[in-house]
């Protein structure tokens, strides 16, 4: 299966503001990307180490504790071009424990620098010392007795290079400053295309399988669907598989990288009809991501409809608001629709799927369900700074410019910079 077509994939259909767009690419380096957290303590997860033109050598740990008087440690973890799950089951490896012992409030851009705050149950101290995991630095040790959580942050400041921009210097600030002016007024909270996956952005299609129950198609899809970026031996491996579905040859051929799909795949050399076990050898907290990216999927179908209809991102009549802010639902079970034309809105995406908010409890699969939410339908970005423009190096002809913003928690750069660039 060949998916490549992103055009409107995600249900981003609008823009917000009505500015000229100045084009450009962004994260043609890992450091034209820069995601500095601000923890729950309203400090900055400064990155230090990967932002520098030329990184240092490898460094220990920042000073810590001798001994564990309190239950946790907290450090900054700064990473370049890494996963988070993956550098969290190295840690986790490294030191004997469980990854369960490790908490986080977010999850971060893979194909950036990031600096983010993370939580470690009474670790080894003496082995810590000696840990080292290639791209990635620790700073700002502190001992506390709470574990971070899932959602425990402030914000996210910004610090973002696009490039390759074919405009003069003069006009590539007056559409910024421009775009920045509107922004102020507040735009679509649209998910942004991280949201969906990165290389193979299917993670929603795959949740809209699992919540109708199709548990046997959403598996082969996440195995056999390919990507044009992708390894040539992944995909080959990947549609070899969907020629004979012969799990445990499949298994000798998938490269050791492709972590889950071999877990998948060893699960369903054993036991080939048992679809739902093999998405449980993910860990739990990549099992939830699927339905997560579906109810992300239609939220953003109803931002665009509503803007579509004319009804825009104000309050109307019949909305669900939460401080003055309209809001649009994450459909589940249990989920509160709104009344009036944004009620007839909520009920029409849904339909067309071809589902209720009852399906949203999956009784063969349970963990996967979810009970639902609503979301607001607009932020408000901070801090927009218009850092430099200059000559870029990488590209002829061409400028580069360097802006910082600062988002709240759960909104997405790539939103804002959909506005700013427009292409």
């Amino acid at each position: 299966m060949q998916y490549s077509d992103l055009s409107k994939q995600f249900g981003i259909e609008h823009y917000s503001t009505t500015c000229k767009g100045i084009g450009g690419r962004i994260k043609y380096r890992y450091a034209d990307f820069i995601v500095e957290e601000v923890d729950f303590e309203n400090k900055l997860c400064k990155a230090r180490r990967f932002i520098k033109e030329k990184i240092p050598k490898e460094k220990s740990m920042p000073k810590l504790p001798k001994k564990m008087e309190k239950d946790y440690l907290h450090l900054d973890l700064e990473k370049i071009n890494k996963d988070l799950n993956f550098v969290i089951k190295r840690v986790a490896r490294f030191l004997g424990i469980s990854r369960k012992r490790i908490g986080y409030a977010g999850l971060k851009d893979k194909r950036s620098v990031s600096c983010q705050r993370i939580s470690i149950y009474r670790p080894n101290i003496e082995r810590l010392r000696e840990l080292k995991i290639a791209g990635v630095a620790f700073h700002r040790a502190k001992e506390s007795n709470e574990r971070i959580e899932l959602g425990m942050l402030k914000g996210n400041l910004f610090t973002v290079t696009i490039r390759n921009i074919k405009l003069e210097r003069e006009e590539i600030e007056k559409r910024i400053k421009r775009c920045f002016n509107e922004a102020k007024q507040g735009i679509a909270n649209y998910f942004g295309e991280q949201r969906f996956g990165s290389m193979r952005a299917i993670t929603h299609i795959i949740g809209r399988e699992l919540i109708k129950g199709n548990f046997e198609k959403a598996v082969k899809m996440y195995l056999t669907t390919t990507f044009d970026m992708e390894k040539e031996e992944i995909k080959n491996a990947r549609k070899k598989l969907a020629k004979d579905w012969d799990f445990k040859k499949a298994l000798r051929e998938f490269p050791k990288e492709c972590l889950f799909e071999r877990a998948m795949l060893d699960h369903l050399s054993k036991y080939p009809r048992d679809f739902v076990g093999a998405f449980q050898k993910m860990p739990k907290a990549m099992r939830y991501l699927f339905t997560h990216a579906f109810q992300s999927y239609l939220f953003n179908k109803v931002v665009s409809e509503r803007i579509a209809q004319g009804i825009g991102l104000k309050p109307v009549d019949g909305d669900i608001c939460k401080e003055g802010i309209a809001t649009a639902p994450l459909y589940g079970y249990e989920c509160k629709l709104a009344k009036g034309i944004p009620g007839k809105i909520e009920k029409q995406v849904l339909k067309d799927e071809g589902l209720k908010l009852s399906d949203f409890r999956v009784k063969s699969f349970p963990e996967i369900s979810s009970k639902g939410a609503r979301r607001k339908i607009i932020f408000f970005p901070k801090r927009m700074k218009l850092i430099e423009i200059k000559k870029d190096e990488f590209f002829d002809d061409a400028y580069k410019a360097k802006i910082s913003f600062y988002l709240p928690k759960g909104c997405y750069a790539t939103v804002l910079l959909r506005e700013i660039m427009k292409n």
